[in-house]
């Protein structure tokens, strides 16, 4: 049986992502009161049919989210095999859900938004120090973390807390604002100037071929791989949970498609936590 406690600070997600519990037909239940978590897995270990269960427990439990320990430690009495996924984002970002959907944080009664989020997130510390699985959503869109979650849960692919996003775009629409490392390719053949080639993206084989049937390109890539395979645990080790990796050209339409998807493969063959994103492909089309 898989039991997994779904927690974290409010605002990052934590409906969601047991709504996707639901869809991959896990037996959910949210803002369970966290003593009574070992008698809730009593329950369900002892029911045919409960091979898959996620329990929502956030700080709306009050004190009694003091006791959550407590609930752990029994389990592991038990026997019961557990495993916590913690949901985090930043300061800004929830600061921005909590305003734009207009709802109250559960401490904002007495403090503002802000102050709110600081309580919560000592209160949560050990919580998360002792998660399985620490899943950042500050600019992560739905659809990439029902992917995370799927691939954690559904599919039982390795995880790494880091989650790296792989992303081309286009200097001339500007560096996009989540960068952490930036690359410039524009040193690399451009399709733009072959008649047959300009209205196509690097995710056509025939601009793919053209730009990586050069040797800059080909070394390029090794020594971009080599990089971030270096750096990836290291960030880990930093407590780093988010790495978006920027490669552009002019137009984020062909070089900079094609070395994101070669870089993509690359570091899917060694199971890293992946998204690929193409920013700028669409537009201007031609």
């Amino acid at each position: 049986m898989r039991f997994v406690i779904v927690t974290g600070m409010s605002g990052a997600g934590k409906s969601t992502v047991l709504r996707f519990f639901e869809d991959m037909n896990f037996f959910c239940v949210d803002n369970l009161p966290p003593i009574l978590i070992s008698r809730f897995a009593e329950l369900c270990f002892g029911q045919e049919g409960f091979d898959k269960v996620a329990l929502g427990i956030d700080i709306r439990g009050g004190k009694l989210f003091n006791d959550f320990f407590r609930g752990l430690d029994r389990l592991e009495e038990c026997g019961y095999n557990s495993e916590i996924l913690f949901l985090d984002a930043s300061d800004q970002a929830l600061i921005k859900r909590f305003k734009e959907t207009r709802r109250n944080h559960p401490f904002s009664r007495s403090m503002s938004i802000e102050q709110s989020i600081h309580k919560e997130r000592e209160m949560l510390k050990e919580v998360k120090e002792k998660a399985d699985y620490i899943i950042d959503t500050s600019k992560t869109l739905t659809r990439e973390l029902k992917q995370q979650i799927g691939k954690i849960f559904l599919e039982n692919k390795k995880f790494e807390s880091l989650m790296i996003t792989i992303s081309s775009f286009g200097f001339k629409y500007g560096i996009p604002s989540d960068s952490d490392l930036v690359f410039d390719v524009r040193f690399l053949p451009n399709p733009y100037y072959i008649a047959e080639l300009k209205e196509h993206t690097g995710n056509d084989k025939d601009v793919f071929d053209y730009v990586m049937n050069h040797e800059d390109s080909v070394e390029f890539l090794k020594k971009l791989t080599e990089m971030v395979e270096f750096l990836i645990p290291r960030y880990i080790n930093e407590g780093k949970n988010q790495l978006v990796i920027s490669i552009g050209c002019t137009g984020g339409k062909h070089r900079s498609v094609t070395i994101a998807n070669a870089l993509f493969e690359n570091l899917r063959a060694n199971n890293h936590s992946l998204l690929l994103r193409h920013n700028d492909i669409d537009k201007d089309r031609y």
